[in-house]
């Protein structure tokens, strides 16, 4: 198999060690370069111990330098960087002839109107907009294995998008009735110093947060806009759970006159017949996040509420997995020609 020199730019967050876990044993990734400011010179079976005897562990973290990256041979480039801060070394990437797949927010969205509107500063790169793909392997396959720049989609969003979509491009729900409330893991906020992530202030507690404006709203109503043809706006009300990792989404919404339950699981059924990663647990099935942590799966299940005339679709994913790294993997699969499930078949 050929293996394709691989970067890692901010390998030291949580997305990013998801990313080393599923890159160091990926068949067809040589890992050549991973960065982090802080861990800079230290190797990374030092910085991550679980990784010691692995092959590549030895690697040591180096500066986010492009010019460095670049003359490590790398022809791709996986970004698990904050927002705001990812664009600008995506450019100077692509400018060496790499390929990005971005995990930030920096290049979701294709208005940079909306961009500023819900991250609070103006988009760092708008003339990169038009070309970057939104990277739900399941949806957008095609435009993913040609793309230079793959924005990967959020975690919240997958466990939302997953489920609706396929019911929004058949007509079959009112999408002014949508509401989807979402629980996360503590890991979902990042891998840094705040006093409201601590073990005490989490532990034994949930809260709901962002209300009522979560800026993953923004690439949720963007995705389901497309979908349904007309512009979409729905209820997203996400809470912090305290356990590490794990997304469980309940959405609610109303069928559309004269359409059949049954038409949903159908819908389901078509959409994802061969996609490896999407699990259907069928009409009566309840989404369970135990049973997807660590994996990159996601599993959805539906129920008719015959009282109130809704449809509830349940999903569960791992945030860190199908979330994060594992379906940024899946889109380098893609993008480099190997099999959907390479270095991804986990359970």
């Amino acid at each position: 198999m050929k293996r394709i020199k691989t970067a890692i730019v901010g390998a030291s967050g949580y997305s990013g060690m998801e990313l080393l876990r599923l890159l160091l044993g990926h068949p067809g990734v040589e890992l050549t370069a991973v960065t982090s400011r802080q861990e800079a010179g230290r190797a990374l079976a030092e910085v991550f111990p679980r990784f010691r005897g692995a092959a590549g562990a030895e690697l040591a973290f180096i500066e986010p330098d492009p010019d460095a990256i670049a003359a490590t041979g790398a022809q791709a480039a996986f970004l698990a960087l904050p927002h705001g801060v990812a664009a600008e070394i995506a450019r100077a990437l692509l400018d060496r002839g790499l390929r990005v797949i971005d995990l930030s927010a920096d290049f979701r969205l294709s208005d940079p109107a909306v961009y500023q509107e819900f991250y609070g500063h103006a988009h760092p790169a708008p003339d990169l907009l038009a070309e970057a793909v939104y990277g739900l392997p399941e949806i957008r396959a095609e435009e993913i294995k040609a793309a230079r720049l793959v924005a990967s989609p959020g975690c919240y969003p997958t466990s939302i998008l997953l489920p609706l979509l396929p019911l929004l491009r058949g007509k079959l729900l009112d999408t002014a009735s949508i509401v989807a409330n979402s629980m996360s893991g503590v890991s979902g906020a990042g891998r840094k110093a705040d006093v409201s992530l601590l073990f005490c202030e989490c532990n034994e507690s949930v809260r709901a947060y962002g209300l009522p404006k979560h800026r993953h709203l923004s690439e949720i109503e963007q995705e389901l806009s497309l979908a349904a043809g007309h512009e979409v706006v729905i209820s997203f009300l996400p809470h912090l759970v305290p356990v590490n990792a794990g997304i469980a989404t309940t959405t609610t919404a109303k069928l559309c006159e004269g359409v059949s339950p049954d038409a949903i699981g159908a819908a389901l059924e078509q959409a994802y017949a061969g996609a490896p990663f999407v699990r259907l647990l069928g009409k009566g099935g309840c989404a369970d996040t135990k049973n997807v942590t660590r994996t990159n799966f996601i599993d959805i299940g539906w129920h008719h509420d015959a009282r109130t005339g809704r449809i509830i679709l349940t999903s569960a994913e791992d945030n860190l997995g199908k979330g994060a790294g594992g379906q940024a993997v899946q889109g380098f699969n893609l993008m480099f020609g190997f099999s959907g499930t390479d270095g991804l078949q986990n359970f």
